[in-house]
């Protein structure tokens, strides 16, 4: 996959570093800060999935560049297994982001208050929530890092 005779991998990468810890950041104060979670509600569901797209691309865009050239193969094995970790972690954080926007309620924007509520699922979205973004951020700073070394040395 190329645009414009550049590989696609390292120009999505940048995605998914921009995106990623973006989304973990979200997910962090909507879990911790009760009174934003009607305004961070939609955007924590929509940059866990762009995240989780990105990602996926990523992963696919690297592997055809792998494809595409082969002699690469022991330099980024390391950085492949990072990536495919953080694809699927990408993909858990997708699947938290929206149990917690389900679950955690908080503030309402409406002046009546209506639309506030909380599940009793309340504690362990948020701790899951929190887990999620740790591990998303862990894990796109490990596959970025691996993907530094090996073409930088």
């Amino acid at each position: 996959m190329e645009l414009n005779g550049v590989p696609l991998h390292p120009l999505v990468v940048h995605a998914v570093v921009v995106f990623g810890p973006l989304s973990a950041l979200t997910g962090l104060a909507y879990a911790f800060v009760a009174r934003w979670r009607w305004l961070l509600r939609w955007p924590l569901v929509v940059l866990a999935v762009v995240t989780a797209v990105a990602s996926l691309v990523a992963v696919a865009a690297g592997e055809d560049l792998l494809s595409a050239r082969p002699e690469l193969a022991p330099i980024v094995e390391e950085h492949e297994e990072a990536g495919e970790l953080m694809r699927n972690v990408a993909l858990g954080y997708v699947l938290v982001a929206g149990f917690a926007a389900w679950a955690l309620g908080g503030a309402s924007a409406l002046a009546s208050g209506r639309g506030a509520r909380e599940t009793r699922l309340g504690i362990p979205a948020a701790a899951l929530l929190v887990l999620g973004a740790l591990a998303l951020v862990v894990t796109v700073f490990l596959a970025g890092e691996s993907g530094a070394e090996a073409v930088w040395g």
